[in-house]
């Protein structure tokens, strides 16, 4: 994986002092969020933890990692290596304790950055929003808090689909299909679809066919829906299973929604990295 990961890195800076061994970094980085374990408890052979902690951050505010996963993408689209029958989904992460911070007080809580903590019943969490191709690996990934909607963050995830072309021409943004569930069958996200002539594959929930039935004639035709290409959703279920086998991933300990995701980016390249 490195031998295809290294020629992506930052080269050192022209100024300053020269980055620390980027290998050494990204395995320090990878096994603190393989194991969740404390930054801290950061074996001596990969490295101080605050080496590794400012590395994730900073490429991660200057996009180092966006960067990084997206030239992954182009050289497997160049060798046509994604599947581009997307399927979409979310999952909801548990926060531990550590993730977060005093309670805010005063006129400061009110403008206090939005971290994609949310409250609900069973206590802090995040909600993971992803694309996944036709094999299970993420193509995009977006957080928001635990209580959020599937729907309101869906073209947003789609957004975020942009594979650099070999050659000439503008980065591939359409799926040929796009598999997802009840949560997002609304008049919004088919009408998105339909205008960038992407095939929707979204079954319709009950309360919504028996109103259409109820209208008769005025309720129009049911949208079209292929069972046999839906059984294909199970895709992004597969791919949601491989980062929650980060135990990191699978439970939150970061407080900024930026080391999170930048978490899941590196977790992305190392699956997509993957002889």
């Amino acid at each position: 994986m490195w031998d295809r990961i290294e020629p992506l890195m930052p080269a050192d800076p022209v100024r300053g002092r020269r980055w620390a061994d980027h290998r050494r970094t990204l395995e320090a980085i990878a096994w603190k969020y393989r194991t969740n374990s404390p930054w801290r408890d950061l074996p001596d052979e990969l490295g101080p933890f605050q080496t590794a902690h400012k590395r994730l951050i900073r490429w991660a505010v200057d996009g180092t990692w966006q960067e990084i996963l997206t030239a992954v993408l182009a050289a497997a689209d160049a060798v046509d290596d994604i599947g581009w029958t997307v399927s979409v989904d979310s999952t909801v992460v548990r926060a531990h304790q550590h993730s977060a911070g005093a309670r805010k007080k005063g006129p400061k809580a009110a403008t206090s950055p939005d971290h994609a903590l949310g409250r609900s019943r069973g206590g802090l969490s995040t909600k993971v929003h992803l694309a996944a191709d036709g094999r299970a690996r993420p193509l995009a990934l977006t957080v928001t808090a635990g209580q959020a909607g599937d729907a309101p963050a869906f073209e947003a995830v789609m957004s975020r689909i942009r594979v650099p072309r070999g050659g000439p021409g503008r980065p591939r943004t359409r799926p040929l299909a796009v598999l997802a569930d009840r949560a997002y069958s609304s008049r919004a996200i088919r009408a998105h679809l339909r205008r960038r002539g992407i095939r929707a594959v979204i079954p319709q929930p009950s309360d919504q066919v028996g109103h259409r039935l109820r209208r008769g004639r005025r309720g129009g035709r049911p949208p079209g829906f292929d069972a046999e290409v839906y059984k294909q959703r199970n895709t992004v279920e597969r791919c949601i299973n491989r980062l929650k086998q980060w135990r990191g991933l699978a439970t939150r300990c970061d407080k900024l929604a930026i080391a999170y995701q930048a978490a899941l980016h590196l977790a992305a390249i190392l699956i997509w990295a993957r002889p």
